[in-house]
């Protein structure tokens, strides 16, 4: 019951703090003219904003990654399709990473894990050789903030979006990720 009335504590501090900020408001999308996006988790709107620590406590905030498409892929250790899937991301990692998009330039991974122990998630970071420098969590689990923002309810679970922060694609996996990718080159 703690866990519940603090996981709400935080939900509503969140909402507040992001209705102060503008998040979940009309925004103008810097590259169209007379464009409003709301901020949102559907295709089409634009990204909330995520800032979270990294491995070696460095605070990554999802916006520093503008201009580049990114994919914003919520994982954990403990999760065997994630760990599957962690090969096919790290070939369209290498392949992408440099590309010219139409909605960006270059390709990176906003890794977001739902580990809950530190160990198990650099542990995994590197057996599988993730090389994007974006990896982060706040190790609450499925108590995850960044979780309940986007509504993941089961991992593998991803977003990818422009260089503008727009959500582009969501559910993309092995080949449909490339597919995408490819469709968006310039």
């Amino acid at each position: 019951m703690k866990r519940i009335c603090a996981l709400l504590f935080v939900s509503m501090l969140m909402l507040s703090c992001s209705s102060k900020s503008g998040a979940g408001t009309p925004k103008e999308n810097p590259g169209a003219e007379n464009q409003v996006v709301q901020v949102g988790i559907g295709i089409g709107q634009q990204a909330p904003e995520l800032v979270f620590e990294s491995p070696d406590g460095e605070t990554i905030a999802l916006s520093s990654l503008r201009g580049k498409m990114v994919l914003i892929d919520f994982w954990a250790a403990w999760c065997g399709p994630c760990r599957a899937e962690n090969p096919n991301l790290v070939k369209t990692y290498r392949k992408f990473k440099e590309k010219e998009f139409t909605g960006g330039s270059g390709f990176t991974v906003y890794g977001i894990s739902l580990d809950r122990r530190k160990e198990d998630w650099v542990g995994a970071i590197q057996k599988d050789g993730l090389e994007w420098k974006n990896h982060v969590s706040d190790l609450k689990g499925w108590q995850s903030v960044a979780a309940a923002m986007y509504h993941v309810q089961m991992i593998p679970m991803n977003f990818l979006i422009d260089g503008n922060g727009i959500i582009v694609g969501k559910y993309l996996r092995g080949e449909s990720l490339d597919v995408m990718l490819t469709g968006l080159l310039k």
